[in-house]
């Protein structure tokens, strides 16, 4: 055999292949095939219910999931070039966003594997219930047609099982809308969006159960688990009706869990139990739960210090003993006193929760002997200003009761009725005798002021309590309107006199601030942010309030760094203001600042010089006995040192 004749063989074997190779090709033009089943969420999708079939295009080698099957394994040999690529099949989703994910281009040899992705892509687009291609021959090449199968139009998007939120709500938090074709990749994102929605308001075991797609129509089956039970163990003292009334979840309510950490920190907060732990069971139907709460029994009964001390006034403090869990009902008793220039004795019983069934009420009495108290006047004879000391001590009991306009509601009313009498005594070496004969002004003697007297009040106080309770810190604003209505005889003469005053409280987390403008993140902490806290109280009265109700400021809880009652009148403001900077989980800082005073309608007093005001710092510390307070104020005429429990306000 020649060279040549070999040379001639070796080239008539390789056209005899690659014929077979674009005979093969051919017969492989595909038919299109829809899918088993519609993938669309990770919970569940119905395989029986898919879109409109085309039985009619089923390709022999396509898999159950729509995509082109994989061709038979052929010799690794250079194919023709690509001389056109086309979409065929698509009305709705244009040819350039199809175009777009295919990556075998023009002008490149044909490559089976390269095609068999591109169908894929082009099906994960999710516009295609079927993909795939078809190569047919061209002059000096191929031409490759991609064929596509829309899904259907979108007619309809229904809802079931949700109580939550309305159909409505739920179809304008999802981007597939009646009329769209539908997306299988969009519609499984917008399940994500329902799943989000529920997690975001506490309703973390709600789930879509199922999703059903009959035609154009698509039912999502929505599952909210219900609360089928709570039960409550450990408590061997506190009454399980009690531990039930602070529980913000309730039996046959949709899970939330907001409301659980809610109760949890109600139930934390109470002081009651010293631990409070939660546990699930599941529900004989399988959706619903039970809820387990186990409580570890405290110690109620708590001994309580305080200590002051001026550089006028000198040292003061007091003991007391406190249990708020009385017979394991919730009542709270309190007894204890105070020595020194401001000694006080008191013994309060009360039920303090209320609710719109729930009615909280006190009684208590009291006694107050304060030594070396000034009083200060304008002799009427001489128009000289004059002063001295005197001591008084009251005597008294109250009763009080309220409740809320309605559970849920903001809203609250108490009423306190009060009876004490008052006896004053010179100090100074003068006598009531001669507080008789002095005249502050043409009507009034001294012995007006603070002659022995007995007095009635009966105070109505509306409450609006707009506090963030599923926040472990104050957060909001709280404010109260009081009118009080009084009667009293001193010294033989009558009154009959009123007082009205608003208090305001807000609680500001600062934290953004400090981020944004101060570019810190110092004071960001979840659970104990860096807090802003103000306190305004303005007061008013009729013009014929006895000496001994007027308004009074000054003292460790109006006026820091000023004496008890340092100023009195019918007229008064006040306003607290305090950064609270917490360093540690136990320990925080604050800076405040306080102003105020209280006038006499005959006085002409400005808000600028004649109010009083005191700076200072203090310590928080949170200890075993409570959060001890320590403020350090320096006020107009004395620096003072103030320890207490709890804040300010």
């Amino acid at each position: 055999m020649s060279f040549r004749f070999r040379i001639k063989a070796a080239l008539l074997l390789l056209i005899m292949l690659f014929s077979v190779q674009a005979a093969f090709a051919q017969a492989s033009a595909p038919e299109l095939s829809p899918p088993d089943a519609a993938s669309i969420s990770g919970d569940a999708v119905s395989p029986d219910q898919t879109g409109p079939a085309a039985q009619d295009e089923v390709h022999e080698n396509m898999p159950p999931n729509g995509a082109p099957a994989s061709k038979p394994d052929m010799p690794e040999l250079k194919g023709p070039a690509i001389k056109e690529i086309e979409v065929a099949g698509n009305s709705a989703v244009v040819t350039e966003h199809i175009m777009s994910v295919i990556s075998s281009k023009v002008g490149e040899p044909v490559d089976e594997e390269k095609l068999r992705k591109d169908a894929e892509a082009i099906f994960e687009l999710g516009f295609f219930m079927a993909t795939d291609y078809r190569v047919t021959d061209v002059k000096d090449g191929v031409k490759v047609t991609f064929l596509v199968k829309e899904n259907p139009t979108v007619g309809s998007i229904k809802f079931t099982g949700n109580t939550i939120y309305t159909s409505d709500q739920l179809s304008k938090i999802i981007f597939t809308q009646p009329g769209m074709i539908f997306n299988r990749n969009f519609f499984r994102n917008d399940i994500q969006r329902i799943k989000e929605k529920y997690q975001a308001d506490g309703y973390v075991m709600a789930s879509v159960a199922d999703v059903k797609i009959d035609g154009s129509d698509i039912n999502v089956i929505i599952v909210e688990p219900k609360v089928s039970q709570i039960v409550i163990q450990g408590n061997k003292i506190t009454k399980g009706y009690i531990v039930r009334r602070y529980l913000k979840i309730k039996e046959g309510e949709i899970f939330n869990s907001n409301k659980l950490r809610l109760t949890l920190n109600r139930l934390q907060g109470l002081g009651f139990f010293s631990d409070v732990n939660v546990n699930f069971e599941p529900d004989e139907n399988g959706n619903d739960v039970i809820i387990v709460i186990t409580v570890e029994e405290a110690r109620t009964g708590k001994l309580g210090f305080n200590i002051a001390y001026g550089t006028q006034s000198g040292f003061g403090g007091g003991l007391s003993y406190d249990n708020f869990n009385i017979a394991g009902r919730g009542l709270k008793l309190s007894i204890g006193f105070d020595l020194g220039d401001r000694e006080e004795y008191w013994l309060t019983y009360e039920q303090p929760y209320m609710s719109g069934k729930v009615t909280a009420w006190k009684v208590g009495a009291y006694k107050r002997a304060w030594d070396d108290l000034y009083y200060n006047y304008t002799d009427y004879s001489d128009n000289k200003f004059k002063e001295f000391k005197y001591d008084r001590d009251k005597t008294g009991a109250f009763v009080g009761f309220g409740r809320k306009f309605k559970d849920d509601s903001l809203y609250n009313w108490y009423l306190t009725f009060d009876w004490h009498e008052v006896e004053n005594d010179p100090t100074d070496g003068s006598t009531k005798d001669s507080w008789g004969s002095t005249w502050i002004d043409k009507d009034t003697t001294i012995l007006d002021d603070l002659g022995d007297g007995t007095y009635y009040s009966v105070t109505a106080s509306l409450r609006r309590l707009n506090l963030d309770e599923y926040l472990p810190y104050s957060k909001g604003d709280v404010e109260t309107v009081s009118l009080l209505y009084g009667q009293a005889e001193v010294s033989d003469k009558d009154y009959d006199y009123y007082k009205y005053w608003l208090e305001a409280k807000v609680y500001i987390p600062v934290d953004k601030f400090l981020k944004n403008v101060l570019e810190t993140s110092f004071g960001s902490e979840m659970d104990r942010p860096v807090l802003f806290a103000a306190r305004i109280i303005i007061g008013s009265s009729s013009s014929d309030v006895p000496y001994e109700e007027l308004y009074t400021v000054g003292g460790d809880t109006t006026l820091r760094g000023y004496d008890d009652e340092y100023f009195h009148g019918e007229d008064m403001f006040l306003g607290n203001f305090e950064l609270r900077i917490p360093l540690e989980k136990a320990f925080s800082i604050v800076a405040f600042y306080d102003v105020g005073r209280a006038w006499r309608k005959t006085e002409d007093v400005s808000f600028g010089s004649d109010m009083g005001s005191a700076p200072g710092f203090g310590v928080r510390l949170n200890t075993p006995l409570g959060n001890l307070r320590l403020d350090y104020a320096s006020g107009e005429e004395e620096d003072r040192f103030c320890f207490g429990f709890g804040e300010l306000f």
